[in-house]
């Protein structure tokens, strides 16, 4: 006799129902003949466990002030003044003025961001561990406001980088800001150090302990720097060396996104699509900012060889990628019309804004 349709399923996911319970239906019957004390010590194990996975969802999931439009709130567009350009001296003050530096500023906020208005999720216990063993970023799920943090964190690495060797320094040969120095060194620590490790053995400082170190040297720069203190040198050739640097910074990220396309098809059920994608998003919300702040502090030099235009609309492009936030990441084939390729979208978006940073960095050749 054939068993009806309905009877069969029933089965099947009772059948499956008994495969997932198994486990946690031994583990019951393993903990109901412990002690009441072993009980206890292992309740509370549990309850502990429990709380920390669900603190890690919470914050894995929850983007605490993520703002696409964030720049605005600098209002750049609204200074007159360079980075480092002195203000000349009213009638009732003798004290000396100059320009703050956008570029620090926002580089400390971003970081700010990422360290302490949300937790930095690279180095927690629970990320380190992994999916049963399985690192996260080889998962689905859970490690998408990583990537996009690690993409804002390589925007800024790169930034400190350049305000240390070449913008808080007189024709790159004066002695380097001890400030920008810090804050270049502790930008670049390791971003997976939790408060214990292997490798060495023992107690360490964690990850976020030297970028929020990192804030306070930026700021102290920045704060030396309206006082005259501190040296901003917002020559043209310095603009020239700092977007080359963002254009080779993402110009690597859009080959990574192109060779992951490339080798990969497999739409919705690609593990490492998110991960590659929200990498690329996190780094062009940092450099929009960016941006937007050398902007204001190379103010001068844009408006002297005509390129606000320019500049401007390198800007809108790269805002208009941050419109990009598919629920769900897709890495499908490129002329897929039910699984789209979001990192080839992304990677072309990249490309514009690289090809405008180019365009703008020959123009200040000529």
């Amino acid at each position: 006799m054939i068993e009806p349709n309905g009877n069969l399923f029933t089965r099947v996911l009772k059948s499956i129902g008994r495969v997932i319970a198994w486990p946690f239906v031994r583990l019951w019957r393993w903990y109901a003949k412990r002690g009441w004390i072993a009980q206890a010590a292992i309740g509370v194990c549990a309850i502990g466990l429990i709380a920390l996975y669900g603190y890690f969802v919470w914050v894995t999931q929850v983007w605490t002030n993520f703002n696409p439009d964030y720049a605005d709130a600098y209002q750049i567009e609204k200074r007159n003044l360079s980075a480092g350009e002195q203000v000349e001296a009213g009638a009732t003050t003798a004290a000396r003025v100059c320009g703050r530096s956008a570029i620090a500023d926002v580089s400390a906020d971003l970081t700010d961001f990422n360290v302490n208005q949300n937790a930095w999720i690279s180095s927690m216990i629970l990320y380190k561990l992994g999916f049963f063993g399985l690192s996260w970023d080889n998962t689905p799920f859970l490690d998408n406001k990583a990537s996009f943090q690690r993409g804002i964190n390589q925007a800024v690495r790169r930034t400190t980088t350049e305000l240390a060797d070449n913008l808080g320094r007189l024709r790159g040969t004066s002695q380097v800001d001890s400030d920008l120095q810090s804050a270049r060194g502790n930008m670049q620590f390791d971003e997976y150090t939790w408060y214990f490790g292997l490798s060495p053995f023992g107690p360490k400082t964690p990850t976020p302990s030297f970028y929020r170190s990192a804030i306070k040297n930026l700021r102290a720069f920045n704060t030396r720097l309206e006082k005259c203190d501190a040296v901003f040198d917002a020559r043209a050739d310095n603009l020239i060396q700092f977007i080359d640097r963002i254009a080779n910074d993402i110009g690597g990220t859009s080959a990574i996104l192109k060779d992951r396309a490339e080798s990969n098809s497999a739409g919705w059920l690609d593990p490492r699509a998110d991960d590659r994608f929200w990498f690329a998003y996190g780094q062009l919300y940092a450099y929009y900012g960016l941006l937007k702040a050398t902007h204001g502090d190379f103010e001068d030099v844009l408006r002297t060889r005509n390129l606000d235009g320019l500049w401007n609309q390198m800007e809108q492009q790269t805002r208009a990628a941050l419109n990009i936030q598919p629920f769900i990441i897709s890495n499908g084939a490129e002329a897929g019309w039910i699984m789209p390729s979001h990192l080839i979208t992304m990677g072309f978006y990249i490309l514009r804004v690289r090809s405008n940073l180019v365009e703008i960095s020959n123009a200040l050749s000529r």
